[in-house]
This record gives structure tokens, C-alpha cells and sequence, in this order.
């Protein structure tokens, strides 16, 4: 395992910092008696017990002395440590609603506080850190991550986290959050899809036209200017007036609320990286790559489908990648329209002072946008020339 630097690693130091400070100043977690009353907060050492607290202490500050003089087998010694704390923290939870709310109280509830949500992000945040410092082979650091998926997954399933608001959230919208899923994902592929069609072509158009592209740019560059907010309501008052007056569109269920202006206004917000990407890409193909597929005999359709797109399709699924990113956040907004997603919960949740529920959306947006993030940068490294 070859480490990259040898110097003091002044990330680690600065998250180790932070993360305690969290810990030691705010509240790790906190009981509701039911969910409308408001909760009461612990602090780290009321809430796991002196033992607990010590422990994880002391494994933040031996962070800290692995990274004040790094060595191979510091940053080894890191990985080991982030790893426990990763598995951990839903323990913790499990021990704290163990310990703190009463078998009778069937309505009470258990809260993440500052320091428990604190304590997953900067462990998270070391470990790219880590990762980065040893040699790409260190697979192992995934076991981490994917301990913490199966140590929470066994708690949750064996009702030790059931007490958790967001748990509760959860399994009183269960039917609610599935289709805010299929809705959220339906209009973020149909922005996807419909905005890949339109960018493709476009980018093709400004290939064979380049004096179109300033004017196609600057359309494109002015829907980014306008606010989210301010784009949905434009599209309000056009569709409720052409939906009143044709009766094909209400039967495609498209009015002045809903699904249809969200998408329309998706499409365009997402334009902008598919064609820049698109053009940039198959412009960027070398001409002598391109002269010597047509000394090779090959046909117009031939040299692009075969030479000019496989070499472009990395910088396109980047262009892809922003897109996913960006629609996915912009569906939660579109809820304020009435469009189905996981930004339904966000508003309620906003409206009613219920965090958790808040959380019942905001988590499940992040996780899709992760995901997407990991999925097209993948993929743009598998299509890269001499690798897939």
C-alpha cells in the first residue's frame, strides 16, 4: 500500500476537530413524548453513558495522532478506526433508545441531534479522505460504508430503531413515500430523456450550423438565469389556458399545476449541460482520428456512430451526470406545483415544524442524487478510450 503524502494531514486534523466540537457542544439525540410535544435534548455523555462517550472520544483523538505524522500503516490504522466509528453510530442510536425511552411509552420517539447527524457526515468525510491517501487497491475501505448499511438494515429489521421519528415518519406514510419515489424518478428520467433528445440535436445543429450557436446558447443560458420558482409560475397561467381550451390536453392530464410544467421547466434547465457537453465533445474529436476513419472507407454515419460518438460519450455522460444531479434537486422544489416527489414531505414537514418529516424527503433526494452521481461517473469512466 503506497501512501501519497507524508506530511501532517491537515484534513484529517480540521474534521477530527470539528467532529468532537459537535459532539461536546450540541445535543447528540433527543426524546419526544409523542410527536407533537417538543422534544428534550441529550448531550453525548447523557445520552450513551460515560463509557460509550470515553470511547468514542479516544478514538477521535487517535485519529488525530495518526494524522499529526502519517505512515502507511497510520493511514491503515485510520481506515480501521473511521470504519468502527461508521458501525458504530446506528449501535449508538440503538443503545441510547435503549437506555432512554421505556418499553410502556409506545408513542415516544428518539431524534438525531446535531451531533449524532455531525458525527456520520465528518466520519464520511474522513474516509474519502483516507481513501485518497492510499493506494487505489485498499479496497477494503468499502467495509466500512457497507457495515454501516448492514449493522442499521439488522437494526432496523430486528424493531431495535423503531422508536426513531424518522422511522416512525416512515411507516405511517409508507404508501405515500413509494409513490412520491415513482414520481420523483418519472419526472427526473422524463427530463432526462426528453432533454438528451432535444440536446443531441441541438448539439448536432450547431455542428452542421455554427453560426446558430450563439444565439442557441444564449436562449439556453437565459432559462438559467431565471429562478426556479419564478419559471414554475410562468408555466402556470400558458397551461391552465391552453388545458381550458383543448380537450386532448386534459385527457393527457396536462394543467397549469402539476407534472406538466415541472417537466417543461426540468427540460429546460437541463438542456444547457447536454448540448454544451454534446457539442464541446464531438468537436473535440482530433481531425486526424476523423481523416484516418475516412481513408479507412467508412461512411459519414459510419465515422460518427463508430469513431466521432464513442469518443465524445464520456464528456456526454458528464453532461448527463449534471443533468441527473440538477433535475433531481429542482423535483423536490417542483413540489410547490403540485408535482409528485419527495418535496411533498419537505413542504409538509416545513409547514408543520416536523423536521423528521422534513428529513423523510430530504434524505431520500440526497441518496438519489448520490446515486446518480456514482451511476454516470461510472459509466464515464467505463466508455473512457481504452478502458471499457
Amino acid at each position: 500500500m503506497r501512501l501519497l503524502s507524508s506530511a501532517s494531514n491537515r484534513v484529517v486534523l480540521t474534521l477530527v476537530t470539528l467532529a468532537i466540537g459537535s459532539l461536546l457542544l450540541g445535543d447528540f439525540a433527543s426524546v419526544q413524548a409523542n410527536r407533537i410535544v417538543p422534544g428534550s435534548g441529550f448531550g453525548l455523555f447523557a445520552a450513551l453513558g460515560s463509557a460509550w462517550a470515553v470511547a468514542l472520544l479516544a478514538a477521535l483523538v487517535t485519529l488525530a495522532a495518526l494524522a499529526l505524522h502519517p505512515s502507511p500503516a497510520g493511514y491503515r490504522g485510520m481506515l480501521l478506526l473511521i470504519s468502527l466509528l461508521l458501525l458504530q453510530w446506528p449501535a449508538s442510536l440503538a443503545w441510547f433508545i435503549h437506555t432512554q425511552i421505556p418499553a410502556d411509552q409506545a408513542q415516544a420517539r428518539a431524534g438525531l441531534a446535531t451531533g449524532c447527524w455531525s458525527l456520520l457526515f465528518f466520519a464520511l468525510l474522513l474516509l474519502i479522505e483516507v481513501r485518497q491517501r492510499l493506494a487505489p487497491a485498499a479496497g477494503w475501505w468499502r467495509l466500512g460504508p457497507l457495515g454501516l448499511l448492514l449493522v442499521t438494515g439488522l437494526l432496523i429489521y430486528s424493531g431495535y430503531l423503531e422508536p426513531l421519528a424518522l422511522l416512525r415518519e416512515y411507516s405511517s406514510r409508507s404508501a405515500q413515500f413509494w409513490q412520491a419515489l415513482r414520481g420523483h424518478l418519472g419526472l427526473v428520467g422524463g427530463a432526462l430523456g426528453f432533454s438528451l433528445l432535444f440536446g443531441v440535436a441541438l448539439a448536432l445543429l450547431i455542428r452542421r450550423q455554427p453560426q446558430l450557436q450563439r444565439s442557441v446558447f444564449g436562449v439556453l443560458n437565459f432559462f438559467q438565469t431565471i429562478p426556479s420558482l419564478a419559471l414554475f409560475g410562468l408555466l402556470i397561467a400558458p397551461l391552465s389556458y391552453l388545458a381550458a381550451h383543448s380537450p386532448l390536453l386534459q385527457q393527457l392530464g396536462i394543467r397549469g399545476i402539476g407534472w406538466a410544467p415541472a417537466l417543461l421547466a426540468l427540460v429546460a434547465y437541463s438542456l444547457l449541460p447536454i448540448v454544451r457537453n454534446t457539442s464541446v465533445a464531438l468537436q473535440a474529436v482530433a481531425a486526424e482520428v476523423i481523416e484516418s476513419a475516412r481513408g479507412m472507407g467508412m461512411s459519414p454515419w459510419q465515422v460518427f456512430s463508430q469513431v466521432r460518438l464513442p469518443l465524445a460519450l464520456p464528456v456526454i455522460l458528464e453532461g448527463m451526470r449534471i443533468t441527473s444531479i440538477q433535475a433531481i434537486g429542482l423535483t423536490a422544489v417542483a413540489a410547490l406545483i403540485g408535482a409528485e416527489g419527495f418535496g411533498s414531505f419537505i413542504f409538509q414537514g416545513l409547514g408543520q415544524g416536523a423536521m423528521d418529516l422534513v428529513l423523510l424527503g430530504a434524505l431520500p433526494t440526497i441518496v438519489l442524487a448520490l446515486l446518480a452521481d456514482a451511476l454516470f461517473s461510472a459509466l464515464a469512466r467505463y466508455f473512457q478510450p481504452g478502458v471499457g
